[in-house]
């Protein structure tokens, strides 16, 4: 099952459940996979047309009156085009609103650098009160929306839109404030999120085979960051790498380099270089950007090589 069609079956569960749960979309409701709720519930899901700024305040407004509205777009829709609003009439005001931008960083792929939210995350992070979210697998999503549905307040969902490979077993717990340690290590720690965090369990295997022991912590939530988990991988690792799809200035990476702030340890970063994204599909554009699994794999081998 595709992240989006997760997406749209919890909310069908949740405005089926409560009157109050709205969804808003800005003409992208097809793309984003929750055109049928329209159909299904026309009372409770709305196109507001191409016009996200605006789609923020109705959110807010309807919010202010007890109901719970999901606004969805792509991530950079979602994000720096109504940042404004959602600081001023969502997180300011501590309206109850829940934004979910999709195919974030270069997972727009061949929508190229305008369809790329490659800032979301350090945007978000500098707004009081915002949490925000990123799945790695349809397991993880599903659980994980309830208790966005049960939060009170802002919180932005970062999500890939289509297929992601399974990263957690059918047991899996999730917690919405506490990171997962996916693989135990003793030489350095990989954090990450997302999409990316397959590939990272991927490279704890390639590293294993030269003889390094890396420790896999994915921290899904990344504001508030869980501060206690990151801080006792590191302290029994002694170094750390940090991989993301955002902008290597102000993101994922910079997130736990300020949770180890206190007992920091060699770190090093893989993800977009400060720059624009460009037209292109995943595989080139992971290794224009220097995000491949090698590259991964390169940094941990750093990261340790930093301890000596």
């Amino acid at each position: 099952m595709q992240m989006r069609e997760v997406l749209a079956s919890c909310l069908d569960e949740f405005m089926a459940a409560d009157s109050k749960v709205v969804v808003l979309d800005a003409d992208l409701a097809k793309a984003d996979g929750t055109a049928g709720l329209r159909k299904k519930y026309p009372e409770q899901a709305f196109d507001v047309g191409i016009a996200e700024q605006n789609m923020a305040s109705v959110a807010a407004g309807m919010a202010s009156y007890g109901f719970k509205p999901y606004i969805t777009s792509f991530s950079p829709f979602a994000t720096r085009r109504l940042l404004d609003q959602l600081t001023i009439s969502i997180a300011y005001s501590q309206q109850n609103v829940k934004v979910v931008g999709t195919d974030p960083g270069i997972t727009a792929e061949v929508n190229g650098g305008t369809h790329m939210g490659l800032e979301d995350i350090g945007c978000l992070r500098s707004v009081a009160g915002v949490v925000i979210f990123e799945p790695s697998d349809p397991m993880q999503l599903m659980q994980a929306m309830p208790q966005i549905n049960a939060y009170e307040g802002c919180l932005y969902i970062r999500l890939f839109r289509k297929d992601l490979p399974v990263v957690h077993a059918q047991d899996y717990h999730f917690d919405l404030f506490k990171a997962d340690v996916l693989r135990e290590g003793r030489d350095v720690t990989l954090f990450s999120s997302g999409f990316l965090v397959a590939d990272v369990l991927k490279a704890a295997e390639l590293l294993a085979d030269k003889g390094i022991s890396a420790e896999v912590v994915e921290v899904h939530t990344i504001k508030p960051v869980d501060v206690a988990t990151v801080a006792a991988s590191v302290a029994k690792t002694g170094a750390a790498v940090t991989v993301e799809n955002h902008n290597v200035v102000g993101g994922f990476g910079s997130a736990i380099l300020e949770a180890m702030a206190e007992a920091p340890v060699p770190t090093v970063r893989v993800g977009v270089p400060d720059r624009f994204g460009e037209v292109g599909k995943l595989p080139y554009l992971r290794k224009v950007m220097g995000m491949t699994l090698e590259d991964i794999v390169a940094a941990a081998v750093k990261a340790v090589g930093l301890k000596k």
